[in-house]
């Protein structure tokens, strides 16, 4: 799955380095794309914390997600263990996804995250993981002609980012996201307290923000056939929350002036839409980036992700903190 390509890429930009924290993945059934997601979450250090606290009475069962998961992400903090997430990849291939086949990262993050909660038999323990990455919204319809506000409130665990032709900003797309829109025509919403379809406009409202932020660069694109975006994105590695002003709803909560996010992972697609390969950069801890290509991990400046990967960056995660920290 463009193995070669993206190994070469990282021989021109990266010196070979040991480094016994960051575990490499061997590809298991073009698993590149499982691969990249369990490093962004090992290197979310508060999933490992939270799936801890799991005590299972009945013992494990090999084909629970949550249970391989917790395994997994340990037995990558083991440098002797030899295979960390094969067992993981086999729970996942017995019920959910294919091997040979190429999956969608946004997808696979989804997944792993839903499986976990609807598998955890704790229910405090599934509440937490989905609070850790649970992105709270409200979808606002106005019916232009009886100005009633019809209400949906809803939860993402990514924020789906639409990116345009030609340059874009991580700010920029927040705030269309965020823009509101009207419905005309063929879109007229169907007010139930006119009973008919009428003009409207459409608004999504930010409720909350979670401790892990994970944003989606919709960079696949399918008009019959599926085509990539290899559009340049520029992401801030700390961004604070005024980045959401414009989308926040009369009932926003948790939205702190002084809070921010920093950046801590990035999942990253090479290659076309249907022959590409993932890979992620991880900061495990303050100090130093890794690039995770498969089994090849190697230290990295963060130059380099803004210099050459802005075109590919396909998931971000950040992670809250308080302005007044470090790092």
């Amino acid at each position: 799955m463009g193995s070669n390509y993206s190994k070469m890429t990282s021989r021109q930009y990266y010196r070979s380095a040991s480094f016994d924290y960051v575990r490499g993945l061997l590809n298991y059934s073009l698993s590149c794309c499982v691969n990249a997601v369990l490093q962004s979450f090992s290197a979310t250090t508060e999933l490992l914390d939270i799936l801890n606290k799991w005590h299972p009475s009945d013992g494990t069962d090999e084909r629970n997600v949550p249970w391989q998961l917790r395994n997994a992400l340990e037995f990558m903090r083991d440098k002797s263990h030899p295979a960390p997430h094969e067992d993981f990849l086999k729970c996942l291939y017995h019920q959910a996804i294919r091997p040979f086949t190429q999956h969608d990262a946004d997808e696979i993050f989804h997944l792993i995250l839903n499986l976990s909660q609807e598998q955890m038999s704790d229910a405090a323990v599934a509440q937490e993981i989905r609070s850790l990455y649970e992105i709270k919204v409200e979808t606002q319809v106005v019916c232009s002609k009886c100005k009633f506000i019809h209400r949906a409130p809803s939860s993402l665990f990514s924020l789906p980012l639409a990116i345009c032709e030609g340059e874009n900003t991580l700010e920029g797309c927040i705030n269309s996201f965020f823009q509101l829109q009207k419905l005309r025509d063929s879109e007229k919403f169907n007010c139930e307290r006119c009973d008919e379809k009428q003009p409207s406009t459409h608004e999504v409202k930010l409720v909350s923000l979670p401790p892990i932020l994970c944003v989606h660069l919709k960079r696949f694109r399918n008009n019959g056939f599926t085509r990539k975006l290899f559009n340049k994105v520029t992401f801030p590695e700390t961004f604070s929350n005024d980045i959401f002003a414009a989308g926040q709803s009369e009932n926003a909560d948790g939205l702190k002036a002084d809070e921010c996010y920093s950046l801590y992972a990035v999942v990253v697609h090479i290659g076309p839409a249907m022959f590409g390969h993932y890979t992620a950069f991880i900061r495990p801890n303050q100090d130093r980036w890794y690039y995770a290509d498969d089994s090849c991990v190697q230290p990295v400046l963060i130059i380099i992700l803004y210099a050459v990967f802005r075109d590919t960056a396909y998931l971000l995660l950040y992670r809250k903190k308080s302005l007044n920290s470090s790092g």
